[in-house]
């Protein structure tokens, strides 16, 4: 088999890639190789401004992706080997795919505890497949433990109903990855008051994977949106512990002798133990690469792939692109990378303008969408707008934050650096996020305003229409 481009993954990533790669190059055969019988497509694409984006992720069959991409053949495979001289791949299934260029965008998979291999008892959760084997499970469980604090273990423990849940974090604050301590006080209440802030059930077609051996994408940003996640114990609508500041230290079998309701205990670092029927393992991801090359690959301290400004690796006419991957370049001040679907999207996107700009000797310059950090996601029901360094990142300690909030309403924070926009943090409909972004851009001095930037009372946008 010989194709002029070569995509390794079924994520969003490499979706991406070869969409945009058939758009490009509609004259040139492309190859998905993907390990899923579902791939994932970015869907409802929405632009809120010029580099924040909005979508939804559909689930789709792979017959009905190619017959809407003719010039892209799918392949279910594993990628074992990658000979970098002759320009070839090696899969599973003993495939040989000769290729012009290859992108790798086969993402990550979840860096669980380490006690996991040894308990059944403990689910990791990353794509399509681990969310139904954790559904089947929790509706036996009374009391659960979530270890985490990023935006699947967030959302995990919003949605569950009839059941205790022990939310082990590491941190001094809920949803550390995204808010600072003061967004977290403000989430709160949609703890305490579960089903406060439900958002609509979502209408969006979804489809189980086949073969649940094998090892599906991410999940989208929606993931959890039409879910109903109850356990067995219905006299407790919904109890949420948090446990700050403290780790999973071991874990031991209960049996029977011990007249324990519950098949398993968790000891934390701090000394306490929690009883219960299931842990959920949500501490984040490592880049996979279970491949062999010729040539070394050069990683990251991370194990991600690095990439050059077109995102390129160290061998030739190979470039990786999303969770994989770790960006190699003089990086925009108002940018740093983070494992989002947001980025994996943008980087597929690029990556595919990098590969048909080499094969046609067309100079291609960096996408815009690195100038300044954009994400926008869903937190506790509350919409989320994270722009810039938001949390200070990269800024030491000599920034000053403006905030200002409505309690059940909007939150809003404003990092400034001598007296110019470096950051926000948007939750709620706050509507401000054009023109913080615009602010940040363009580094306007922002010291006339003073604090009347944040003024609910004066249209800040009129200073900068």
């Amino acid at each position: 088999m010989e194709f002029a481009f070569v995509i390794v993954g079924g994520g969003i990533a490499g979706v991406t890639c070869a969409e945009t790669l058939a758009f490009l190059e509609p004259e040139k055969s492309i190859v998905l190789l993907s390990e899923s019988s579902l791939i994932k497509t970015v869907t409802n694409l929405h632009a809120i401004t010029k580099t924040l984006t909005d979508f939804d992720i559909r689930e789709m069959e792979t017959e009905e992706f190619s017959a809407k991409h003719t010039n892209i053949t799918i392949v279910h495979d594993v990628l074992m080997e990658i000979n970098d001289e002759e320009g070839y791949i090696k899969t599973k299934e003993n495939r040989v795919i000769k290729y012009q260029c290859l992108c790798l965008c086969m993402g990550a998979e979840p860096k669980l505890i380490p006690q996991a291999n040894e308990f059944p008892q403990i689910l990791g959760i990353r794509d399509t497949d681990s969310v139904e084997n954790f559904l089947k499970k929790i509706k036996d469980c009374k009391q659960l433990l979530i270890v985490g604090n990023g935006g699947i273990a967030s959302e995990l423990v919003y949605k569950i109903r009839n059941a205790a849940v022990h939310w082990v974090i590491k941190d001094r604050h809920i949803a550390a990855t995204f808010i600072d301590p003061g967004a977290a006080e403000f989430f709160q209440p949609t703890l305490e008051n579960p089903g406060i802030n439900d958002p609509p059930i979502s209408k969006r077609m979804r489809y189980r994977e086949e073969d649940i051996k094998k090892a599906g994408a991410a999940l989208g940003p929606d993931w959890y949106k039409n879910l109903v996640i109850n356990g067995a114990n219905t006299e407790v609508p919904s109890e949420v512990k948090i446990h700050y500041m403290t780790e999973v230290s071991s874990l031991h079998t209960l049996q029977n002798t011990e007249n324990s309701e519950f098949p398993i205990e968790v000891i934390l670092t701090n000394g306490e133990r929690i009883q219960c029927d299931l842990v959920i393992s949500a501490t984040g991801v490592n880049p996979r690469k279970n491949f062999v090359t010729k040539n070394k690959i050069e990683l990251s301290e991370d194990g991600g792939i690095i990439v050059n400004e077109h995102m390129q690796t160290n061998l030739r006419n190979i470039y990786a692109a999303g969770d994989i991957c770790s960006a190699n370049w003089p990086i925009a001040k108002h940018w740093f990378q983070m494992k989002l679907w947001t980025q994996a999207r943008q980087m597929g996107c690029y990556a595919a303008k990098c590969m048909a700009g080499y094969l046609n000797n067309e100079e291609v310059l960096q996408d815009f969408c690195f100038e300044i950090f954009a994400h926008s996601t869903k937190l506790f029901g509350y919409k989320v707008i994270l722009l810039g360094l938001f949390n200070g990142q990269k800024l030491g300690t000599n920034y000053e934050i403006l905030l200002r909030m409505t309690k059940g309403h909007e939150y809003v924070k404003f990092v400034l650096e001598n007296n110019r926009l470096q950051g926000a943090v948007l939750i709620g409909d706050t509507d401000l996020e054009e023109m913080a972004e615009n602010l940040i851009l363009n580094q306007i001095d922002l010291s006339p305003y003073g604090d009347d930037i944040l003024n609910p009372d004066i249209d800040i946008e009129d200073y900068f229409d």
